[in-house]
């Protein structure tokens, strides 16, 4: 049988159980918090990213309308535009424009349909990417007197624009010579500059679906560009080398009308180092708080434990009777009770059983003044019934002989009887003499004769002469007539008694079967035990004496069960080698 766990590992075991599931569960909290708030930092450094973009955006942008709307208010400058020569106006932008611009800013001069008078600055730097003809300028117009701004895609390239009107005071009012445009490209530099004064992020500008400009790489800007959707939520995109956060904003034209987006990247490297980092202490401390849990609860449960395995213990020899035992009682708790209720329950049964000791004693007693007056009557009988024939009758010698011949053994019995009652009590054998089987069986059958010729029943008895065995005469006769007195009790109105013994290898079975009814079903199991008796005289010890002192000579004495009426026993004595 496979042995169970003890209450001490269920504890640990279920302690252990639990702490796993809450640790389990509060690491997962854990985790989802902090993914969670990583994310937020995550969303709140683009959108810093994005605000820091607009702070630098708007202050370029800014200067480009202040030194545009300074321009075009100079008085040299409208004087130059009044002259309507291309020169002379290149040569005025050029020379004031160098005083106020910045190293990638770029400015032009355009008539009132947007052609290009003069190109400055960046402008010059990228040749005629703008062309000869702005369609800005006449988008601007709507506007005019008032500046205009916006983003404009020329040639694939994008720009951040700012449209200024020159005006001329004429007899007819104000009149519009030129048009200052004035912007930056939005290039590498651009990018490069963003990416420095916003903390690391990267920038993504895209126009018509393609990417203008870019701080990442190509193999990593295309697929972003790609995967992007136009929304004001921050959106994440994967790459083949991981998982970027990307926040988009549009860019719009003088007319309001999206010209392309600039996308802040941010990569979740940092996010997944952070989460990875966290998971390995949450391990650490999980396989921490396991250890100490079950370190702590075994401590305490053995604490707790141990009066209950004192319970346990002190249960285990109240089972071997040991009635004595005790136990601690502790303090006033649950356990405390639960021991004074044991040592009570001990004290209860320790009462009970000496008082039961002392009624056994009574009713063994009794039980074995009984036995003996039942063992007694039969012998008893015998000697009255052969005196009573003797002052009756006038007998020959011989049946005077055969009748002293039974006095004296049934004296002899009853002597016997009481030696080996006190032999039974000092626990004494006698030494064992060679006798001869039948011999032993003829005198107990003897001495039933005359009970048994008054209940007419008849014994036979059959045995080899050879048969001689070790035995203490007296007790191994009482055997026999015990047994052939039990049936003769079965039988009071008639029957028989078979007896027979033969040699079979090294023992010798002896059977006694009656023709009584036979052994009751209620005392068959305890049929050998001391005081249980089937009979009407209370045959108590004579069953156990028999068997006993068949078992000290080496054999057994047992009842057989049989399908017709009447007992049958059965006795193995061993046979001495040759």
């Amino acid at each position: 049988m496979t042995a169970k766990p003890s209450l001490l590992w269920k504890i640990l075991l279920s302690t252990s159980v639990a702490i796993t599931l809450l640790l389990a569960l509060a690491g997962w909290f854990v985790q989802n918090q902090t993914s969670s708030a990583l994310l937020r930092s995550l969303q709140s450094e683009v959108e810093g990213s994005f605000g820091a973009y607009q702070s630098l955006w708007q202050a370029r942008a800014a200067t480009l309308r202040s030194v545009s709307l300074v321009l075009s208010t100079m008085s040299d400058v409208r004087a130059a535009f009044q002259t309507n020569d291309q020169a002379t106006i290149r040569d005025t932008a050029a020379e004031i424009w160098a005083k106020a611009s910045q190293s990638n800013a770029m400015f032009l001069v355009t008539d009132p349909r947007g052609g290009v008078i003069a190109s400055l600055g960046g402008a010059q730097v990228l040749g005629n990417s703008l062309g000869n003809s702005l369609d800005v300028v006449r988008d601007a117009g709507a506007r005019f007197p008032a500046q205009s701004e916006g983003f404009a895609v020329e040639n694939g390239r994008l720009y951040e624009l700012v449209v200024t009107p020159v005006y001329v005071q004429t007899a007819r009012g104000p009149g519009l010579l030129n048009v200052l445009v004035a912007g930056f490209p939005v290039d590498q530099t651009v990018v490069a500059e963003l990416k420095q004064q916003t903390g690391g992020s990267d920038f993504v500008f895209v126009a018509n679906g393609s990417v203008v400009a870019s701080s990442l790489p190509a193999s990593q800007s295309a697929p972003i560009a790609a995967e992007y959707r136009r929304s004001a939520k921050l959106q994440r995109i994967g790459l083949p080398d991981g998982e970027v956060a990307v926040l988009g904003n549009t860019l719009r034209n003088i007319d309001g009308v999206p010209a392309g987006d600039l996308l802040v990247v941010r990569s979740f490297e940092s996010i997944r180092h952070n989460l990875n980092a966290l998971l390995r202490n949450l391990v650490l401390i999980w396989a921490a708080a396991i250890l100490a849990g079950l370190a702590i609860s075994g401590f305490l449960a053995h604490r707790i434990l141990k009066p209950i395995q004192q319970l346990d213990e002190a249960a285990a020899l109240i089972a071997r009777q040991e009635y004595g035992t005790r136990v601690a009682e502790g303090a006033n708790d649950e356990l405390g009770r639960l021991a004074r209720t044991f040592n009570a329950m001990c004290i209860s049964i320790q009462d009970a059983r000496d008082e039961l000791i002392r009624q056994e004693r009574i009713s063994t007693i009794g039980r074995l003044s009984s036995s003996i007056v039942h063992d007694l009557r039969n012998p008893l009988a015998s000697i009255y019934g052969g005196a009573e024939m003797i002052m009756d009758g006038d007998l020959s010698e011989r049946q005077l002989h055969r009748i002293a011949g039974n006095i004296y053994r049934s004296s002899r019995a009853i002597n016997d009887l009481l030696r080996e009652l006190v032999d039974v009590s000092r626990g004494s054998n006698q030494a064992p003499e060679p006798c001869r089987l039948c011999e032993v069986i003829g005198a107990a059958v003897d001495a039933q004769t005359s009970t048994a010729d008054q209940q007419g029943v008849q014994i036979e008895a059959t045995v080899e002469p050879a048969i001689e065995l070790p035995l203490e005469r007296a007790r191994m006769e009482r055997v026999f007539l015990n047994l052939i007195g039990n049936a003769l009790e079965a039988m009071p109105d008639g029957g028989r008694v078979e007896i027979r013994a033969e040699r079979n290898g090294d023992h010798v079975m002896i059977g006694i079967a009656d023709t009584g009814p036979g052994i009751p079903a209620s005392v068959r199991q305890r049929l050998f035990q001391p005081f249980v008796s089937g009979g009407k005289n209370g045959l108590g010890l004579g069953l156990a004496l028999s068997r006993q002192t068949v078992l000290d000579h080496g054999g057994d004495l047992w009842a057989e069960e049989v399908d017709s009426r009447g007992a049958r026993f059965r006795l193995r004595l061993p046979y001495p080698p040759a």
